[in-house]
């Protein structure tokens, strides 16, 4: 298809004559259809193209901005959410380690003992509360990965409506044409006296 430059003064659109030519048989007569050619012969204007464009991206775009900032809200908490994990599993690994040393059985009350068993009661906290950390983590990232099917859903949408406007104004105008050529057809001519 071919986009012309600006319309012309009048604001019709011009393209090849539509009647036959001096010399040619009646356009009745002949066995070509009068719908034959249209599609070739037919131009949009830019302006049109255009405001649709601006239509469609006003009507998406403000979501899309909505949702690209959340999906980068939710990256930086993400990465947040990662480093506090791996700072808890090594604290959890550097108490297994001292708990395995420290695991031998003592007489009596023991204030070493006392505090291990303290701190190991705080490291199962520590590791609770990772593992309800890294539960966040992961509904965060199946809630960006609808997000992103989102977006590209919205996308493909957008630009399938686009797609459909300019197919539903290019048959508005392909009709335009046809209902111009039928009333010039059916206009009376004067017979030419011999």
């Amino acid at each position: 298809m071919s986009v012309p430059g600006p319309p012309p003064p009048g604001g019709v659109l011009a393209g090849p004559p539509c009647g036959p030519g001096p010399g040619a048989p009646p356009q009745g007569l002949s066995d070509t259809s009068p719908d034959e050619g249209l599609i070739e012969d037919l131009t949009v204007e830019d302006k049109a193209v255009e405001q649709l464009a601006e239509g469609l991206l006003s009507h998406y775009l403000p979501d899309l901005q909505r949702s690209k900032q959340a999906l980068q809200e939710l990256t930086q908490n993400q990465v947040v959410l990662l480093d506090t994990l791996e700072q808890e599993i090594s604290k959890f690994k550097e108490c297994h380690s001292m708990l395995d040393i420290n695991a031998l059985p003592k007489s009596g009350f023991d204030y070493h003992l006392w505090t291990e068993n303290w701190k190991v009661q705080r490291e199962r906290k520590r590791f609770t509360e990772a593992k309800h950390y890294h539960a966040k983590l992961v509904n965060i990232r199946k809630e960006m990965l609808m997000l992103h099917e989102k977006t590209s859903k919205l996308k493909k949408r957008a630009l399938k409506l686009q797609q459909k406007r300019q197919k539903e104004e290019l048959e508005r105008e392909q009709q335009r044409e046809k209902e111009f050529e039928r009333e010039k057809q059916l206009t009376a001519k004067p017979a030419k006296r011999t």
